[in-house]
């Protein structure tokens, strides 16, 4: 029973967020009390709900002072360098830009942390999609396939997970896989391509001169063109005589910043300082010297008070960032009610326990294949926790049973990952749909069939090289 109506709820919420129903956070908060009730445990739901936001306490802290630490970091500078570069390669071409933001969400990732990864991302290449209508899930769908991708790099999680629940060695677990997530990658920048080929034939060939015309009021893209006419250069064919065009764009990286370059929030004589100082809380985070919501708490409040030192000043940054950090913050103790319900009923464990049950013993000998394809729903489905802790131990017994070594089902377990990155229980990927503007069920409609694509290119890899 408790596994009938477990996965009743996860249909239940993700169908009503799909369909623009309810709100990702009213559906996150009411639909796990109302199974609680029917699960007959609705006099425990306080406790359940006081559990899940203890576990999810750390995380929204850290979300919330990370928020504030990178946009900071953003409005004094930063990451211009970078911006300008990505806007080089990519000009105004659709599928540049496209390609462009799977390139910068993979190569942001190696920080090991999807916050930060979509913070950065979406801040150097939102202006850039709304400037040349492009569809902004195709921007939040690629970059989280590539942070799935890479999340799982010895440091970003699962992997430490993997090795933790099985005692094994994370390196054993992560070299071997480097080819297959290599492959995955490579799946994610065709993809990128296919679907940056597909915006620049739904939009025709585009210019500095008419993006710059056709929406003047957008503040974020610096004001370039240097003497163009304003014409319309549009192309009719779309993807046919696209090169030409782009050719027409000035090659100076002022012409068209991405972010405003004339912002009275940059801080030019202060720029090694804040570099140094991202530097240094990046490297505290993978070695681990104090606990990451310390580690973003110390350093929002030492960015703030050297970059902006009166106190106006300071209050005017934080007023500007808290659309985005009570969004998220929200959303991630909504997010606390939906598994503490779905931990504290048991529902979770029954849900695995039936998988794992109608596994066909026919299957054995090939447990690793079957980890593989599991860990994309059930990564999905719940945290990182609940499947390395609680669900990996029982397939690599499993395993054992029939010869397959636990190594083999560790390194199976990544592929899901890709896919894990959208579920609605990360708390990151509402860092990503937020600063986006992007509904989550219009993310979650656009990325399920590419992100499980992706993953089946990891485990398809997996298996070729002999790793899985």
């Amino acid at each position: 029973m408790l596994t009938i109506l477990g996965f009743t709820m996860i249909a239940t919420f993700l169908v009503l967020i799909m369909l623009k129903k309810m709100s990702p956070i009213a559906a996150l908060v009411l639909i796990p009390a109302l199974f609680c009730v029917f699960v007959g445990k609705g006099a425990k739901l306080g406790d359940y709900v006081i559990d899940g936001v203890t576990s999810l306490a750390p995380t929204a802290a850290m979300l919330l002072f990370a928020i504030v630490y990178f946009g900071v970091m953003i409005d004094v500078g930063l990451f211009d360098p970078i911006v300008r570069g990505i806007l080089r390669f990519c000009k105004a071409d659709p599928l540049r830009i496209v390609v462009g933001t799977a390139v910068l969400a993979a190569i942001v990732s190696l920080d090991g942390d999807g916050s930060t990864t979509f913070m950065i991302t979406v801040s150097a290449m939102y202006p850039l999609y709304k400037r040349l209508k492009m569809s902004l899930v195709v921007m939040t769908g690629v970059a989280a396939m590539a942070n799935g991708v890479m999340n799982t790099l010895p440091w970003g999680g699962p992997t430490a997970r993997a090795a933790t629940a099985l005692k094994l060695s994370a390196t054993d677990i992560f070299v071997p896989m480097i080819p297959a997530l290599a492959a995955g990658l490579l799946g994610v920048l065709v993809l990128a391509y296919v679907l940056g080929r597909r915006e620049r034939k739904r939009l025709g060939v585009l210019t500095l001169d008419e993006v710059l015309v056709e929406e003047p009021e957008t503040v974020l893209v610096g004001a370039g063109g240097t003497g163009g006419t304003g014409k319309e250069t549009r192309s009719s064919g779309g993807s046919g005589s696209g090169t030409d065009a782009f050719a027409e764009l000035p090659d100076e990286d002022e012409d068209f910043q991405g972010l405003d370059p004339y912002r009275p929030t940059l801080r030019p004589k202060l720029y090694w300082f804040n570099a140094l100082l991202t530097v240094t809380l990046l490297t505290a985070m993978i070695m681990e010297w104090l606990p990451i919501p310390v580690l973003f708490l110390l350093g929002a409040a030492l960015a703030l008070t050297v970059n902006f030192p009166h106190m106006p000043d300071q209050k005017a940054r934080l007023g500007a960032h808290a659309e985005n950090v009570l969004n998220v913050s929200g959303m991630v103790f909504a997010a606390a009610v939906f598994t503490g319900v779905l931990q504290g009923t048991g529902m979770v464990d029954h849900m695995a326990t039936w998988l794992v049950d109608n596994i066909p013993d026919g299957m054995g000998p090939h447990m690793a294949f079957v980890t593989g394809v599991l860990s994309i729903p059930l990564t999905y489905f719940m945290s990182n926790d609940g499947f390395y802790f609680g669900i990996l131990p029982v397939l690599a017994e499993a395993g054992q049973a029939h010869g397959v070594s636990s190594l083999e089902i560790a390194r199976a377990s990544l592929v899901g990952q890709p896919l894990h990155m959208s579920s609605p229980l990360v708390p990151a990927v509402y860092v990503l749909v937020g600063m986006a503007k992007v509904e989550f069920g219009d993310h979650t409609r656009f990325v399920v069939k590419w992100a499980a694509l992706t993953s089946l290119v990891v485990l398809g890899a997996g298996i070729l090289f002999g790793i899985i």
